[in-house]
């Protein structure tokens, strides 16, 4: 079983500012962008995933050690999307993980046919959008639970009582006689549909789904730094499940807009500026905005070609969900006026016949 706490280098009864601060420094220390192992860097970021979050942090300090051999490690995974090196790790499922293992699949399909859908998004973003964590509200069409009754299917007050048929299994046996032999065959229960009781009266509203179609506002925070076609995972704000099913997940695809000015490559920003002659040729000192709006003094040295490139250090994007900035690029290119006055044109003329 993989240590999460060795990996990150603490104890196990470390702090979140000692996670954190672990997480950062050796993020940073991995990442590949910097030459760093891509899989120590994604185990890393495993890691971080599970014990920063509380509830899951309890759920792995409970639970981690049936994980230690084999055949679970092939059912232990982690959840990755595009190629950022984003994970969304989650122990909730244990139950159902040990289900399909073992082979009781008949639980695990009710609770699929009553889950509810999985929802995507595309949520579009500007250049600048991205230099800080954004939060944004957006308004989806979606099965929410049912509010007359509480997501039960049933009319407030209405009993519910044993399927006759199954006996509150929710499925019901079949004993097939072929060449072979007899065997026995689990379905759903027609009568409950699965459910294992009878609704008495069903719910006016929802007639017994336990969900209707509304609109819901979701406000989410995106992270500083996320990418053109990245995926973010919003745990169950897709549909409401079916009379109390676990709800699916919202899944929000984000769409970076071209920029007039910057280029994004990776967390590096790219940018031409147009000068001079007479500024390549002399030097000189210009002034450029960055893409958060400050104003920068870059000194051009005499002899400047045209195409030369200046780095700027941590005037790019910010990194994904870890500390420091990408850089910026300027590409400088000279500009030939397409009109010139007589004395520009004598003097050019002169410049000429000294050799320049």
């Amino acid at each position: 079983m993989k240590d999460y706490y060795k990996i990150l280098g603490i104890s196990h009864n470390a702090s979140e500012k000692e996670i954190k601060e672990a997480y950062y420094r050796l993020a940073h220390q991995y990442h590949p962008d910097k030459g760093g192992d891509p899989e120590k860097f994604k185990e890393i970021n495993e890691a971080y995933q599970v014990l920063s979050d509380k509830e899951k942090r309890r759920q792995y300090d409970t639970y981690g050690r049936i994980f230690e051999s084999g055949p679970f490690q092939d059912q232990f995974r982690t959840e990755w999307f595009w190629g950022r090196g984003d994970s969304f790790f989650d122990l909730s499922d244990l139950e159902e993980m040990m289900e399909s293992f073992f082979g009781f699949g008949f639980k695990k399909q009710q609770r699929d046919n009553k889950k509810g859908r999985d929802i995507e998004v595309t949520l579009e973003l500007s250049l600048e959008d991205v230099l800080k964590d954004k939060e944004v509200e957006i308004e989806i069409s979606k099965m929410i639970k049912c509010s007359r009754c509480d997501g039960r299917g049933a009319e407030p007050g209405s009993k519910t009582s044993v399927c006759s048929m199954c006996k509150g299994e929710g499925r019901v046996q079949k004993v097939k006689q072929t060449f072979f032999g007899s065997f026995t065959q689990y379905t759903t229960c027609p009568a409950c549909q699965g459910e294992g009781e009878i609704i008495e009266n069903v719910c006016n509203v929802c007639h017994g789904e336990g969900r209707v179609k509304k609109k819901e506002k979701i406000r989410v925070v995106i992270p500083a730094g996320v990418d053109d076609n990245q995926v973010l995972k919003i745990k169950e704000k897709g549909d409401a499940g079916k009379r109390g099913g676990k709800s699916g997940n919202l899944y929000l695809r984000i769409l970076i807009k071209k920029h007039p000015v910057f280029e994004r490559k990776k967390d590096d920003l790219w940018m031409t500026k147009n000068i001079t002659f007479s500024q390549a040729a002399l030097g000189d000192k210009i002034e450029i905005e960055t893409l958060d709006r400050k104003k920068i003094s870059l000194r051009l040295p005499a002899g400047t070609h045209d195409g030369d490139i200046f780095k700027i250090s941590n005037q790019g994007i910010p990194h994904y969900l870890r500390y420091g900035r990408g850089d910026l690029y300027l590409k400088v290119k000279i500009q030939v006026p397409k009109k010139i006055t007589k004395e520009q044109k004598k003097i050019l003329e002169d410049l000429r016949g000294l050799g320049l």
